[in-house]
Order: structure tokens, then sequence, then C-alpha cells
């Protein structure tokens, strides 16, 4: 039977192993932890731990380290997750308050993320398919090229070059432009690239030749396809050498891992599977991650929102020794942070 004390040794592994690596034995416990019982009782209580397999020795004759089932009932059992100090809540404000563009912040987000946890930091691109159009802008460069710039309500700015197949003037560009915002302006940015597919033919034939209509028409293409380029999922990442450094707690290559990081698909579906749990934070650990390339890994993620985007999600990712309160406490402050920030 597992008691209140014997949980507690548990949570003293945890931490001892997670901060030095090496195996906990049960003199190193007592000669630190002050418990008020002797080694040997120590001994019954982490014989207790291992029989319900949330401990292991992993050499014999060595001390002990957590398992993953181990590592789950010491998250499930943090009673609170330690906030941030004062300095790292200003760094996160600073840091991401000096961002020009949704592309900015999150790219700075996973950077502040990696170096608060030392992990590899993920953050998906938020859904846009509740943002609507604010404006949609043609400025034209030379005389057969035209930069086409989306603007949605949700701070997303989505900029392209269209190269019709001859020029539009200045004032077709403006009628165009005109057109395009009163009837696109405050729509969904899904009904807005159905309503640019068929709007140069509604150009009025008095003032738009067949051609012209073309030309218009290969414009509007433009925003279309950057309408649906933010529809896709993708992620921005920071701090792989962060796993590279951890390489020891992986029983094989870390190559694979990170190949996969690499390739995200793995990834935004674990994501997806993720369920809010205690604290605002999801955590998977080792085994409980359905790809079996992350079997040794921990993922802790986090949602966040801003006007008009769907949740999405930002996370790290390492070894499953790693400082779990910490990264969780991290995890949840930048998400709050960067959800405040884009609903702005």
């Amino acid at each position: 039977m597992v008691t209140e004390r014997s949980l507690e040794v548990l949570r003293v592994i945890v931490q001892d192993y997670v901060a030095s690596r090496e195996p906990v034995g049960s003199k190193s416990i007592v000669d630190r932890h002050g418990f008020g019982v002797s080694a040997a009782t120590i001994r019954n209580d982490m014989a207790a731990l291992e029989e319900e397999d949330l401990i292991v020795a992993p050499h014999t004759s060595s001390g002990r380290v957590p398992t993953d089932k181990g590592y789950r009932l010491f998250v499930d059992r943090m009673s609170d997750v330690r906030p941030l100090s004062s300095a790292q809540r200003q760094a996160i404000e600073v840091f991401l308050g000096q961002s020009v563009d949704v592309d900015d912040v999150l790219a700075r987000t996973v950077r502040l993320l990696a170096q608060l946890t030392h992990q590899v930091a993920m953050v998906q691109y938020p859904s846009v398919s509740r943002a609507r159009v604010r404006h949609i802008e043609f400025v034209p460069l030379a005389p057969r090229r035209v930069l086409c710039v989306l603007i949605a309500d949700s701070g997303v700015v989505e900029q392209g070059v269209g190269e019709p197949d001859g020029e539009l003037g200045e004032d077709a560009l403006a009628e165009l432009r005109a057109q395009v915002n009163a009837q696109t302006a405050g729509m969904r940015l899904a009904d807005a690239a159905s309503v640019l597919r068929g709007l140069a033919a509604s150009l009025p034939a008095d003032r738009w030749t067949p051609q012209s209509r073309e030309q218009a028409a290969a414009l509007c293409q433009v925003i279309v396809e950057q309408i649906e380029s933010t529809r896709q999922e993708r992620l921005i990442m920071a701090g792989a050498a962060n796993l590279v450094r951890t390489e020891h707690d992986f029983s094989g290559s870390v190559t694979p891992v990170l190949e996969a990081i690499e390739e995200q698909v793995e990834l935004l579906k674990l994501f997806g599977e993720m369920a809010q749990e205690q604290h605002g934070v999801s955590v998977l650990i080792g085994r409980e991650n359905a790809t079996a390339l992350f079997s040794e890994a921990s993922v802790v993620a986090s949602g966040y929102a801003g006007s008009g985007t769907d949740v999405a999600r930002l996370g790290v990712l390492g070894p499953t020794r790693m400082d779990y309160s910490n990264n969780m406490a991290a995890v949840r402050a930048v998400a709050r942070y960067l959800s405040r920030l884009l609903g702005e």
C-alpha cells in the first residue's frame, strides 16, 4: 500500500532525479530531506512505490528513478503550479510586447519558451476560421507587378505579389480596391474567398474589358490563396539544440525524435488530441503519447486564442526527466499573455 509518506518520497525522488539525472537512494533522501525516519523505513516506502510501478531501479543495487506512471502521479498530485517570478513575467511582457505583427509575436513566443524551459518550444499558428476581413490593399510595384495585402481583424497580415497578364492603371486598381473592400470588409475569410472568386466577372462592362477583368481576377486570386494559406495547420519551433543536450535521457538516438518534430505532422496530430487538464495545462508523459517516437518524451501544452481566432496550442517537448512544475508554469503564463496580446 502506498502511504502519504511514500507519495512524499516519490515527490523528492522525481525532484532529485530531474535535478541531478542520478538515481536516488534511500540514504540521500534521509540526508537531504529530513523525513525523520531511518533509511530502512525509506527503503520500505521505496519498495512500495516500486511494487506499484512508480519507480524502478535502472541497474542492480542502484538508486531508483521515476517511471512514466510515477511522473504522471507526481504531476496529478500538484496542488498548484508555482507562479513564475516577477522578473520572468516582466521578461515575457517586454519581449513579446515588442512584436510588430502575428508572425513576429509567434517567433518571439517560441524563442522565449525555449529559454524559460530549456526544451523544444512549439506554437501552433492560430486558425482564423472566425476571423474577418479588415482591409484589402493593392499596391503597384512595377507595370505588371502588384502587391496584394490582406489584413484580418485577428491581426493576421498576408502579402503576395500578383503578376497579371497586362498592366492595370492606377484608376483601375483604385476601383478594384474599392469594389473588393465594399464587398468583403467585415466578412469572414472563408466567405470573402467565395466572393472574390466571382468578383471580377461582376465589374461593369463599360469600364472593364475582358482582358482587364482577367487581370483583376488574377489579383483577387492572390488574396484567395492568402486566405487559404491562413487555414493550413502549421507550427513554428525553437530550441532543438536543447533536445540534443539531453540526448542521454533517450535510450536510443534522439535523431528520429528531431526528424518527427521537424516534419510537424505527428506534433499537430498530438496537439489536436490533447485535452486541457488541471491548471489550464495539458501534459502527456512518455508512453501516453500515441506516437512511438515520443515514448521517451513529454509534452506540456496550453491553449491560446486571439480576436477572431479559434483556440490554438503552444507548448514544449523534452525528455520525461523534465522540470514539470517550471515548464507548466512557463507554458501557462506565456499562453495567457499571448491570448491577451492577440486579443488587443
